[in-house]
Order: structure tokens, then C-alpha cells, then sequence
């Protein structure tokens, strides 16, 4: 990426299922979301980069029964996962999902929705995780990249 390209405008919203998610992440998480898209244009994979030539990136933070019906509707696998990304820009994250592995990882849910929305900006810059050695290196860049913007001594800051 160079310092004369265009900026990608990050849209993040929620649900309409008449959850508010935002007590949850705090005013942070907007704020962070963007220093991780700037941070991951800095790592384009191997495949297909979208996310260079998008103008905008939609985050949309949803409830695992949304996510479980898109994985089904979409990849054809009803159950809920952490986050589903579609190359037009948009990014899907259970916070559901996110509070529950966040409590079995010792940090917080918005920790854990930051690491799932740095993996779709990855998924958007070319990376994939479906092999072995692919997995391993897009975990590696996301660990950095979530380390670089929110340390481990602030796993409890949004």
C-alpha cells in the first residue's frame, strides 16, 4: 500500500434483531476496526485482494442465529460461526460467538469481535485458511496485527 492511495471508508453496524451490542465493545471498537483494515493492507495474500479496490468495507456485528442462518443459506452449514466475509466488502461477526470464546480465552468480547474483523479484512486481502500452512501464516499476521493495535496488558480495554 502506498501512502498516495485512496482510503477505505469502514461502515460498523448491528443487527436489527432490537439487540444493542454497543454496551458490549464500547466507543473502541469503530476506532480499532479501522487501525486493523489500515494495518492489514499492509499484508495482501497470495489470492484474489478485494479489499484494494473496494471504496467502502461493511462490518455488520450479528447474533449467532443470523450468522447460523447466512452459513447455512450461503456455505451450506446451518450452525453459527465466527465470522463470515463476502469479497463485495461486507464482514458478518457473531458476538455471540465472540462472549462465549472470549470467556474461554481469558480476555474480552471486544477483543475477541476485533480478531474476527481482522480476519475478514485478511480474508479480503487474499488469504485463505482452508490449508494447513495457509491457516498457520493468516493466524500469524492476524495475532500481529491484533497485538499491534490493542496489546495483550489491554486485553480488557473494549
Amino acid at each position: 500500500m502506498s501512502d498516495d492511495s485512496k482510503k477505505i471508508q469502514l461502515n460498523l453496524s448491528e443487527d436489527d434483531d432490537g439487540i444493542d451490542r454497543s454496551e458490549i465493545f464500547g466507543g473502541r471498537l469503530r476506532e480499532l476496526a479501522q487501525k486493523a483494515l489500515e494495518a492489514s493492507l499492509f499484508h495482501p495474500g497470495p489470492h484474489e485482494t478485494p479489499l484494494q479496490a473496494l471504496e467502502e468495507v461493511d462490518i455488520v456485528l450479528v447474533s449467532d442465529e443470523t450468522i447460523a442462518r447466512i452459513h447455512g443459506e450461503f456455505m451450506d452449514d446451518p450452525t453459527p460461526t465466527d465470522v463470515i466475509t463476502f469479497h463485495h466488502g461486507e464482514i458478518l461477526v457473531s458476538t455471540d460467538t465472540a462472549t462465549t470464546v472470549s470467556t474461554e480465552f481469558g480476555h474480552s468480547a471486544g477483543r475477541e469481535t476485533l480478531l474476527y474483523i481482522i480476519h475478514g479484512f485478511l480474508h479480503l486481502n487474499g488469504h485463505h485458511d482452508a490449508e494447513t500452512t495457509e491457516h498457520a501464516e493468516m493466524h500469524r499476521i492476524q495475532d500481529e496485527i491484533l497485538e499491534t493495535i490493542l496489546p495483550a496488558s489491554e486485553r480488557f480495554a473494549i
